[in-house]
C-alpha cells in the first residue's frame, strides 16, 4: 500500500499512482482527525470522493503516531489525550471514537487502536502495553458492530516472543477480518525483525490476511513473505525518491551522483514504468540535484512500480508453487547495490595505521574494545563501556531517536541534533546509523 497519509501520498496523483499498478492506499486517521477534520470528510461523503480515488482505502489508527509525541501526550485507560500539532487543541482518541473517525473517513479498512512503544522496552512494559491493546481491541469491535468495513486486530509485545504469542492468539479468537503485526520498524534489528514476523505469522490464523505495518524495503518484502506475510504499506519507495534513490534491477542507484550526468540509458532499462519509458538517467540527476518537484514525481512513479512487480511476481510464484527458488534468487539481488559504479573504490591493501597522534593514543580495555586517550593527562574517554554502546544507550534509545526520526519522515519535516563535545563523533555516527535503520538505507 501506498502511503496516503494525509489523503494524498506525496507528489503523487490519483493516475500516476493506478499507473504504477496501485489497488489500496494508506491514509492516517491521527492525521485527518486535525486535518482536514470530521466535517469535511462529512461534507463530501468521505475520502474517496475527496481524493477522487476509486479504490480501497485502509486508515490507520493512529496509535504509532501518538507514540511518537512523547511529550504532548497523556495514554490511560480511556485512551489518548494529545495536543494538536497544527493548533494545539486537545484530542482524546479512544478505541470507540477512532473507530468514529475512521467511519466518517469511509475506509475500506480500519485499524484498532493499539498502544505502541519503543522496540527496546522491558518485558514489564511491554506486556502492559499488550493488554491494553487488547482490551481496546474489544472495544474496537463493539464499536464497529455490524459495519460493512473491514476490521483488523494488531499484535503487539515488543521483542519478548512469549507476548508475541499471547497477543496472537488472544486476538485470532476474535470476529476481526485480518490481523496486523504491529510495533516493528521501531529500532530493533533487521534479524530481530525478521524472527519476530515468523514467530507471529506461526500463530495467526491461515484463512486470515496478515499485514506487517510501516515494512519496509524490497528485501524486507521479499523476507517477510517467505515467512508468511500478505500486506505491507511504508514511506520508503516515495521519501526515498524524493533524495533520488532507485530501486532497480542493477540494484538500488543514488541518481545525485555526478556518475549519471551524462548517461542516456533510462533508471532501470527492465522496468516499463514512464520515468523509465520517457526519460533518461542524466534528465533524472538534473531534477534531483536541481530539487525539482518532478524529479521526486518521477522516481516515486518508478519505485512504486518496482514495489508492485515485486510483489506480483511473488504472488505469481507462489500461485505456481515456485516461491522457494525464487525467494533463493532474489534474496541477492535485492540487497545489491549500484554494481555498475560501485560508491567505494576497490579495497587497497592494508597498512598499519599509527597508534599515537599528537597528545592521543588508542587505549585498548580489557574487554576488547578500543577508546581515545589523552596522553598528557591520562584521561580515557569512554572507558567502562564501548563507545557505540554507550553511545546507543544513552543518546540513542533514551531520546526514542528512531521514532522522533520516523514521525518526522511521515510529516516530512526536520529532526536536528545537537551534540556537544563530539567524542571522537561516536555519537554523531550512531545517530547516523539509527537514521540508516529507520529508512532502509543499509544492510
Amino acid at each position: 500500500m501506498p502511503v496516503g497519509t494525509q489523503a494524498t501520498v506525496k507528489a503523487q496523483t490519483v493516475e500516476s499512482l493506478k499507473e504504477t499498478g496501485a489497488r489500496l492506499l494508506l491514509a492516517n486517521t491521527y492525521h485527518l482527525l486535525l486535518r482536514p477534520g470530521a466535517e469535511v470528510f462529512k461534507k463530501f461523503g468521505g475520502i474517496h470522493r475527496f481524493m477522487n480515488w476509486e479504490g480501497p482505502i485502509l486508515t490507520d489508527s493512529g496509535g504509532f503516531q501518538i507514540f511518537s509525541l512523547r511529550h504532548s501526550r497523556e495514554m490511560n485507560e480511556a485512551g489518548a489525550s494529545f495536543k494538536s500539532y497544527i493548533d494545539g487543541k486537545t484530542f482524546l482518541l479512544s478505541p470507540e471514537s477512532s473507530i468514529a473517525m475512521q467511519q466518517t473517513i469511509g475506509s475500506d479498512i480500519m485499524m484498532v487502536l493499539d498502544q505502541c512503544i519503543p522496540a527496546t522496552a522491558a518485558h514489564a512494559h511491554a506486556q502492559a502495553a499488550m493488554e491494553l491493546t487488547h482490551r481496546w481491541a474489544v472495544r474496537a469491535l463493539s464499536a464497529h458492530g455490524d459495519a460493512p468495513a473491514a476490521l483488523f486486530g494488531i499484535v503487539q509485545g515488543g521483542c519478548q516472543h512469549d507476548l508475541r504469542k499471547a497477543s496472537a492468539e488472544f486476538l485470532r479468537l476474535l470476529p476481526f477480518n485480518g490481523l496486523a503485526i504491529g510495533g516493528l520498524a521501531v529500532g530493533e534489528t533487521h534479524a530481530e525483525r525478521y524472527d519476530l514476523t515468523e514467530w507471529v505469522t506461526e500463530h495467526l490464523p491461515a484463512n486470515l490476511p496478515r499485514y506487517l505495518m510501516g515494512v519496509g524495503t524490497p528485501i524486507d518484502l521479499l523476507e517477510s513473505v517467505h515467512r508468511g506475510v500478505d500486506m505491507f504499506d511504508c514511506i520508503i519507495p516515495t521519501q526515498l525518491a524524493q533524495r533520488g534513490i532507485a530501486f532497480t534491477s542493477h540494484g538500488r542507484l543514488q541518481l545525485r551522483r555526478t556518475v549519471h550526468k551524462f548517461v542516456e540509458e533510462p533508471v532501470d532499462a527492465r522496468c516499463d514504468c514512464r520515468c523509465c519509458r520517457e526519460y533518461s538517467r542524466a534528465y533524472m540527476h538534473h531534477l534531483i540535484k536541481s530539487d525539482e518537484v518532478l524529479g521526486w514525481h518521477l522516481l516515486g512513479i518508478h519505485n512504486l512500480a518496482f514495489y508492485h512487480r515485486l510483489m506480483r511476481e511473488m504472488r505469481m510464484q507462489i500461485l505456481h508453487g515456485d516461491f522457494a527458488s525464487y525467494y533463493q534468487q532474489m534474496r541477492g539481488e535485492l540487497k545489491r547495490a549500484d554494481e555498475e559504479n560501485p560508491t567505494r573504490p576497490p579495497k587497497k591493501n592494508k597498512t598499519t595505521q599509527p597508534s599515537r597522534l599528537g597528545d592521543y593514543e588508542l587505549h585498548r580495555s580489557v574487554q576488547g574494545f578500543y577508546s581515545i586517550r589523552q596522553i598528557s593527562s591520562g584521561e580515557i574517554m569512554h572507558s567502562v563501556s564501548a563507545p557505540s554502546e554507550e553511545a546507543n544507550k544513552l543518546y540513542i534509545e533514551q531520546s526514542a531517536l528512531a521514532a522522533r526520526l520516523i514521525e518526522a519522515g511521515n510529516n516530512a519535516g526536520e529532526l536536528v541534533i545537537w551534540d556537544v563535545g563530539l567524542g571522537a563523533a561516536t555519537n554523531a555516527m550512531a545517530a547516523l546509523y539509527c537514521f540508516e535503520r529507520c529508512f532502509g538505507l543499509c544492510g
